[in-house]
This record gives C-alpha cells, structure tokens and sequence, in this order.
C-alpha cells in the first residue's frame, strides 16, 4: 500500500487525475456485468499500468504521446458505458460517465502539457555525459604538492610488448601461454 501512496506522489497533477478517474471507472461497474464491464475495467488497468510505468521512471514510445492515450481511453469507456445505458441505473451511469470524462479531460490536459513524443523531465533519465578533462584548479602555492619523489621511472627500452606473429591468433590474458586444444 504504501509503495501505491509513494508511486501516486510521483505523478503530475493531471496524472493524478486520471488515476482517480481509472480508479473511479473501475469501482463504477459493480452491479450487473457483462463483457462491457470487463473492457471498462481493463481500460481502467491499462491507464493505471500506464501511469504506474511512468511514475517508475520507465521509458517507453507511445505513437501519439500519453495524454492522446489517456484521452482515447476515455473516450472508448464513455462509448462503452452508453452501449449499456439502458441496462444499468441512471446513478451508476452517471458515475461512469463522469469518470470517462475525468479520464478525457486529464487525457487532453496532459496533452496540451507535453508534446506527443516529449518524456516528462522528472522521468527522464539524465543524459550521458562523455569524460571531458577539466581544467585545473586553481591551488594555492601552499598546497601545491611536488610528485617528484613519487613518480615510478619509465622501463627500459629495451622492453617491447608482445606482437602475434603473421597468421597467429591473439589470445587475451593466459590464453596465449596454453598449448592448443584439439590438434594432434
């Protein structure tokens, strides 16, 4: 439970908005239930599993952005719950009819926030950043150490690092000092 309060406190204004609206979409189809209830409640999933994804910070492309989304799914519930006008009662109707609207606005609002293929800032991850030198600081002479005395001298010339012959295979690490496997 407390994971869910710390995922809602994650979310923007008109995100929290539409949560409730999901949250009241779903509860609005106690009572009679067919194949309708089920599509509302899965939309309301959806748009929950939605939100939840983005509060976590996981970043994925939706063709026409969150809010269209958002708003679409309201819209798809309003045409489901006036398919089932006649079946329920006007207070349950009205319920879930609110709750599309919710769904619609908050959709649209977020929209009209951040462009279609616009990753909020909050969730974005920060970009990465390639090692640049830096210039130096500056210090003052009193802390100025001298690494004379602690620098190791460069060896001999005569040393010379290892170079594979024409046509010999490289081998990485211990590789090269084992015979090979498999010739007889």
């Amino acid at each position: 439970m407390a994971d869910l309060v710390r995922t809602f406190r994650l979310l923007g204004p008109e995100q929290k908005a539409a949560a409730v609206g999901a949250v009241l979409l779903a509860v609005s189809t106690f009572g009679p239930f067919s194949f309708v209830e089920v599509a509302e409640i899965l939309v309301a999933l959806g748009v929950l599993a939605l939100l939840r994804a983005r509060a976590l910070g996981k970043r994925f492309h939706l063709p026409f952005g969150d809010g269209t989304v958002i708003a679409t799914a309201g819209i798809w519930a309003a045409a489901l719950i006036v398919v089932r006008l006649f079946d329920r009662p006007l207070g349950q109707n009205l319920l879930a009819l609110a709750c599309a609207a919710i769904l619609i606005l908050a959709g649209a609002r977020e929209r009209a926030k951040r462009p279609a293929d616009d990753i909020p800032k909050e969730h974005a991850a920060p970009p990465i950043r390639h090692a640049e030198p830096r210039p130096p600081r500056r210090r003052d002479e009193a802390q100025t150490v001298v690494l004379e005395d602690a620098t190791e001298p460069l060896p001999p010339p005569e040393f010379e690092p290892y170079r594979p012959e024409p046509g010999e295979q490289l081998h990485l690490g211990e590789e090269r000092d084992r015979p090979p496997t498999g010739e007889a």
